[in-house]
């Protein structure tokens, strides 16, 4: 079983760098972008938040949103591995008057795939699966006529794998977690003598703040993220919308660092970790019915190594917005060649009136 429990985990990091930036953090699926739209984008997407996958990007996007909308995704994942994991995704919310702000809700699932149990002897007894998933309730609402603040709550459960003969607790550990995200959209601002009121945004999410997961004996920290966007809307007219993002961002965790009483530590300590992700892309639209993205994602080696290059589409039908984007890795054999993901954005109107 122990043997299924380290399987399990290595295809859980899969895409992400969090073992190689000063030890190991526990659910690293939390970094995992969730939407064709800003993956597509090479993962940058801080800064653009204008609709409600904007619960994951930066919960401050929330503010601006009066409308009220679903969004599913699934993907694939790790498919060069062919090992049946999968990473689907689904978020609902609206504006409420009453309350002056937008509320929503989301659910993630990663499935790990299914595993040989065995015994200290190495005798099957049996399969299991592994999963680990999230529950998340968002508030978003403007602190003033050009500034979004919003927060996530979260729920987490990482169920590993069952407890073996003669041991009582299982590989499973429980969390929670916020997020708490900042959105400006300036009406009024000019640079070098050129309007850039209401084309120009910036962004701030500070992910994945909460307590430590225990399996068994030992205790792994939160992915916390610090997310740092800028965009801009470079054109826009009736038949074109150009939008360019860029997004940084900096895992605070140091795992060789934490104590009982870690969390606040990590975030001063953490920033001895070396390097930053770097995520960049843009957007075009005609229209406003069909959609080109690209972008570009890299990162130190001492934290991953990942480099790749994303290519996205985008087509919209009444209040339908199909999205879909492929990741071309630089390393060959890399394990997120090839990796898909689709979304749907199901737009039901604004709630405004």
């Amino acid at each position: 079983m122990k043997r299924g429990i380290i399987v399990a985990l290595a295809f859980g990091m899969g895409a992400v760098s969090v073992w190689a930036q000063a030890g190991a953090a526990a659910v690293p699926f939390l970094l995992i972008s969730p939407d064709a739209r800003s993956s597509g984008m090479g993962e940058a997407g801080t800064a653009i938040a204008d609709n409600i996958n904007a619960i994951y990007w930066n919960p401050g996007g929330l503010g601006f949103l009066t409308r009220r909308q679903i969004a599913l995704s699934f993907s694939r994942w790790l498919p060069q591995f062919n090992a049946d994991l999968f990473y689907s995704y689904v978020t609902a919310g609206q504006y409420f008057p009453q309350l002056d702000g937008t509320v929503a809700v989301n659910f993630i699932l990663m499935n790990l795939g299914e595993f040989v149990r065995t015994d200290q002897l190495g005798n099957v007894l049996g399969t299991f699966r592994s999963n680990e998933f999230t529950l998340g309730l968002s508030y978003g609402t403007l602190i003033a006529d050009d500034v979004g603040a919003g927060i996530q709550l979260r729920f987490i459960r990482s169920n590993l794998a069952p407890a073996s003969a003669g041991e009582s607790v299982a590989g499973v550990g429980t969390s929670g977690s916020f997020d708490l995200g900042l959105l400006w959209k300036p009406s009024r601002l000019a640079i070098g003598g050129v309007d850039l009121g209401r084309r120009l945004a910036f962004g701030v999410n500070l992910q994945n703040i909460g307590p430590k997961v225990t399996y068994r004996n030992e205790a792994d920290p939160l992915p916390t993220n610090l997310r740092l966007g800028v965009g801009i809307q470079a054109v826009h007219d009736e038949f074109n919308d150009l939008k360019l993002a860029l997004d940084v961002a900096k895992l605070m965790v140091r795992r060789d660092s934490l104590g009982s009483d870690a969390l606040p530590l990590s975030f001063v300590t953490a920033w001895r970790n070396p390097g930053v992700e770097l995520a960049m892309g843009l957007e075009y639209w005609y229209q406003q019915t069909v959609a080109l993205r690209l972008g570009y994602f890299t990162e130190p080696s001492r934290l991953g190594n990942r480099r790749f290059l994303t290519f996205g589409a985008g087509i919209r039908y009444d209040m339908f917005t199909l999205d879909f984007n492929y990741i071309n890795t630089i390393e060959e054999n890399h394990p997120l060649a090839g990796t898909m993901r689709f979304s749907l954005l199901v737009d039901l109107g604004s709630t405004t009136e």
